[in-house]
């Protein structure tokens, strides 16, 4: 299991050769690549559990033990890094405005990862096709959709106001990082994003002292404050496991609550997964060129796994990470040994509260402007899907079949069962998308018409 075949001599693999998943450079250059991938998952995965209200040291070193879990299960043929998933940022956005705290919403994500792994195990049992019949093109990039949208509002409402113009500086930095940065640089655009928009915010209150905004813990009130305050770092141990509490007051480290409202609110972020691990299963094969079929069902199940594992602790939902495989497609090497070595990067980066102290400091503005990017990039995916599946938007089946879904989903529209029991936003919007594309597709259709073609892979 943990053998590898040492090619090329140990040294970079010369123009045109690779590095297999089975197989290694020297040590020192395998360690060197996990360093570099961990600075490629560094960004989303550190942001999204800061925006979920989780702890982001305790998910990234959750990510490190989560990459060896998933490795281990796949038997070291598909490498991939497990970071932190967005496929739940909206739902947990929800659960917290209708109360939940930090358990609730840990034991939602949970149930998620439980419910992934069981897809996990009928795809590995039933062949990766069952994806394609009952999640097809159309329907999860509708699902894709409505949950990166739908999180527009978190964005103008939470981050945005408290320091707009370093928003705006900030958005703007990332948008020309990773389109106009070659290679691994643009890879990175979150992370250089984040110590952009941390040095500008460092010289506005140089050059400007404290800005007047609304901030989450105000009251909705404007209250004068630094953009940068560090006095939690200065405090901070150098080593030791994450610790302290949440900002709603419950323990970083803590046992799930669980909530049938909550846990329907989080499902649709599986149908995001599903999608999600199953593209990038694909785009390593194509890579590497091997057959990893029958290795999908245990990368999905591996991924809800790692999930159910890491929201036990209090820790972030997990997936496997787009920006590695980027990495892997610049380097050529595909080595499931320099993902070990990033794993165990990433459970020392956890076990130093400083570091977690220096993330947690991350001004608002900042994160304003990295996620009104990135929140817009996950609801763009899903129109990509479509795109690259030739989704035919002139059949009734795909335009009527998903317009209701998208809006309830979009607009938050809620139907209410009882007093204490409503449906609402993404869970109603994924139940009518899901519903009203299987009630009719198939009915009214001429054989061999652009639906069959693009729905039944």
């Amino acid at each position: 299991m943990f053998k590898w075949d040492v090619v090329h001599g140990g040294k970079a693999p010369p123009r045109g050769a690779s590095v297999g998943p089975l197989e290694r450079l020297s040590w020192g250059r395998t360690l060197g690549l996990g360093a570099q991938h961990v600075v490629a998952m560094f960004g989303a995965t550190f942001v999204f559990p800061v925006v979920m209200g989780l702890d982001p040291n305790l998910a990234i070193m959750f990510s490190g033990i989560c990459t060896i879990i998933f490795l281990l299960i796949v038997q070291n043929r598909v490498p991939s890094y497990l970071g932190t998933s967005a496929a739940f940022v909206a739902a947990v956005a929800a659960i917290r405005e209708q109360g939940g705290d930090s358990a609730h919403v840990t034991g939602a994500i949970l149930v998620g990862g439980l419910v992934l792994a069981l897809i996990g195990v009928i795809i590995h049992i039933g062949g990766a096709r069952i994806i394609h019949k009952v999640l097809p093109p159309a329907v999860t990039g509708a699902v894709i959709m409505l949950i990166g949208f739908n999180l527009a509002p978190v964005v103008a409402g939470t981050y945005w106001h408290q320091d707009q113009w370093v928003a705006l500086a900030t958005a703007t930095f990332m948008v020309l990082a990773a389109v106009l940065l070659p290679g691994f640089w643009s890879r990175i655009a979150v992370f250089l994003a984040l110590v952009f928009g941390y040095v500008i915010s460092w010289l506005a209150d140089l050059l400007f002292g404290e800005i007047t905004s609304v901030l989450p813990d105000s009251g909705g009130e404007a209250v004068p404050h630094p953009r940068v305050s560090w006095d939690e770092v200065a405090t901070a141990d150098w080593i030791g496991l994450p610790s302290g509490t949440l900002a709603d007051g419950v323990p970083v480290i803590h046992a799930p609550s669980f909530s049938l409202t909550f846990i329907l609110l989080v499902l649709p972020g599986v149908i995001a997964l599903v999608a999600e691990n199953t593209g990038h299963v694909k785009a390593v094969a194509e890579m590497t060129g091997e057959d990893l079929d029958p290795y999908m069902g245990r990368a999905i199940g591996a991924d809800g796994i790692a999930t159910a594992l890491a929201s036990a602790f209090g820790g972030s939902p997990t997936t496997t990470y787009a920006e590695n495989i980027g990495v892997m497609g610049t380097t050529r090497v595909y080595s499931t040994a320099a993902y070990y070595a990033a794993a165990l990067v990433a459970i020392l980066l956890g076990l130093c509260p400083k570091f977690g102290a220096v993330i947690n400091a991350v001004p608002g503005g900042v994160l304003g402007g990295i996620t009104i990017v990135l929140y817009g990039m996950i609801g763009l995916v899903g129109a990509k899907i479509w795109v690259e599946n030739r989704v035919d938007f002139g059949n009734p089946v795909n335009l009527i079949g998903l317009a209701a879904g998208l809006i309830a989903g979009i607009g938050g529209v809620s139907l209410s069962f009882s007093e204490h029991f409503e449906l609402g936003g993404i869970a109603l919007g994924t139940i009518l998308v899901i519903v009203y594309f299987h009630l009719v597709k198939g009915r009214g259709q001429k054989p061999g018409s652009a639906e069959e073609v693009t729905q039944n892979p």
